[in-house]
């Protein structure tokens, strides 16, 4: 049954036809891989791995790509989908935009990167910001 309105409950479709089913295990399991995609999208909007701009355009359809995706399973107005959703770009943010992991007066960082490079607001990346 598809809802249309938020709700609580394992039983739940996600994404593609019959997953994750009436398991609470393949639930969980839904809930984690939406936290992952969700966290992958942050890692992907601060990483800094490719130099040129062929590279930049494939890693900015692949993050459009997740992007849909977690918004698609959250379309499933599960409210454990919803949250796992929230939490991943969250906790991505928090490891890989913001300046908690990062030291900020000499410009390196706790892993020895180079984060001098600062577009207004925050750390440069490859990626340009997710914006509207």
């Amino acid at each position: 049954m598809m809802h249309m309105t938020f709700y609580w409950g394992k039983d739940a479709l996600i994404l593609f036809s019959g997953w994750p089913g009436a398991r609470t295990e393949m639930y969980v399991l839904a809930l984690v891989f939406v936290f992952l995609l969700a966290f992958l999208v942050e890692w992907l909007s601060g990483c800094r791995l490719i130099r040129k701009d062929a590279g930049r355009t494939a890693m900015h359809g692949v993050r459009a790509g997740l992007a849909y995706m977690v918004m698609l399973a959250v379309m499933s107005f599960n409210g454990g989908v919803f949250l796992a959703a929230v939490a991943g770009h969250a906790v991505g943010f928090l490891v890989f935009g913001s300046r908690v992991f990062k030291k900020d007066d000499d410009g390196v960082g706790l892993d020895g990167g180079d984060y001098r490079h600062r577009r207004a607001g925050g750390l440069r990346s490859d990626l340009p910001p997710i914006s509207c």
